[in-house]
């Protein structure tokens, strides 16, 4: 049985491994390995910021003696989301691609407050006030490319990742990514029914709800809501946006590092 110690140890050789070429700042605290193996656990977890900073520090401040006060360790994660990139994985002959609701307030509150983010939209049948996730994942089901907007855009303002690999992958979806003025030629829309190869994305949709607890969130800025995506580019397959296939933690509503 692996013990948190030796999965976060793992998590940060790999993430490590990874952008070894980013430099540190000579006035850093912390490695770039550090802060992106901070982020991903912090997705993972699938707690607020403060919950998070708390069990970090109780239980593994030894494994980060440099680490920073909370608000400023989590502007280090809003400032160097880009890094993130060297986590995409390539392209395979097949993917597929799909969004994924993500609600930030109840629908009976929508418009009380200005500072709203979200916006109203269906997800899975039902009205939800939030975010949409759209992921292309490959035929193992790693993260290709990613974006989000208010809940409120149609799926095929997703296509331009489809078109990105139009020469590298067939990638599958549902008729909701359909475009009145034309579709790219790589796009394969599958009637319900058909093509079961495509619920490999419900895997790994299920488990943002169920490993990150994605479903729900409270950020109230667009930017940490943005960054918070990137848990979707894991070095552990299958990818999920800061997260990895794996979680340690109790269920928790996410709440905004900016507050």
């Amino acid at each position: 049985m692996t013990t948190t110690i030796e999965f976060i140890t793992a998590l940060f050789c790999q993430v490590a491994d990874q952008i070894s070429d980013i430099p540190k700042h000579p006035k850093a605290h912390l490695w770039p390995s550090e802060v992106v193996t901070l982020g991903l656990l912090h997705a993972l977890k699938g707690v607020g910021n403060r919950p998070f900073y708390r069990w970090l520090t109780r239980d593994y401040r030894p494994l980060f003696p440099r680490l920073p006060e909370r608000t400023r360790l989590f502007r280090l994660l809003k400032t160097h989301h880009d890094w993130t990139q060297a986590f995409l994985a390539s392209p395979t002959v097949l993917g597929v691609i799909d969004t994924y609701g993500i609600e930030l307030i109840h629908p009976i509150r929508e418009g009380r407050s200005p500072q709203q983010i979200g916006r109203k939209g269906l997800s899975n049948h039902r009205w939800i006030v939030g975010g949409k996730l759209c992921l292309l994942l490959n035929q193992y089901g790693l993260v290709v490319g990613w974006d989000c907007a208010p809940a409120n855009v149609p799926d095929n303002t997703f296509q331009w990742l489809v078109r990105q690999c139009e020469d590298q992958m067939i990638v599958l979806s549902d008729t909701a990514f359909h475009a009145a003025e034309g579709d790219p030629s790589n796009l394969k829309l599958c009637p319900r029914g058909e093509w079961e190869d495509r619920m490999l994305v419900e895997t790994v949709l299920s488990m943002l709800t169920l490993v990150c607890h994605f479903k729900k969130v409270m950020h109230r800025g667009w930017a940490y809501f943005q960054i918070f995506r990137r848990g979707s580019r894991s070095p552990w397959p299958p990818s999920t946006s800061w997260s990895s296939g794996r979680a340690y933690g109790p269920t928790r509503r996410v709440s905004c590092p900016s507050r």
